[in-house]
């Protein structure tokens, strides 16, 4: 039996909306991040660029996320290659690892 979430899993569509909604967000916090710098205010301050390095980090997890979509590894942990609850991918739809790896990994 198959670890990943097929391709066709009625879930997928929820997922794609959920992932689609995180980089909406994630886009709009960035660009009010943007914004707020360009007022010439805060041009260097360095919490300023640690978000934005931040929210660049999660959009390309969203990317990624998309890409195991498309290639049929949606909700498999890329470490242990198990399956991703459910309850996670609702909670953290990009997340790449299962509760477990990312405990050991902390």
């Amino acid at each position: 039996m198959s670890t990943h979430v097929s391709r066709t899993h009625p879930h997928l569509d929820e997922a794609r909306q959920r992932l689609e909604n995180a980089r909406s967000s994630r886009l709009a916090q960035l660009q009010a991040l943007d914004e707020l710098d360009g007022t010439g205010r805060n041009t260097d301050d360095p919490l300023l660029s640690a978000q934005r390095t931040a929210m660049r980090g999660v959009l390309r997890e969203i990317e990624e996320a998309f890409a195991r979509i498309e290639n049929g590894t949606y909700g498999t942990c890329l470490s242990c290659a198990g399956p991703v609850p459910a309850e996670r991918l609702e909670i953290l739809p990009y997340t790449r690892h299962c509760v477990a790896c990312r405990r050991r990994a902390a």
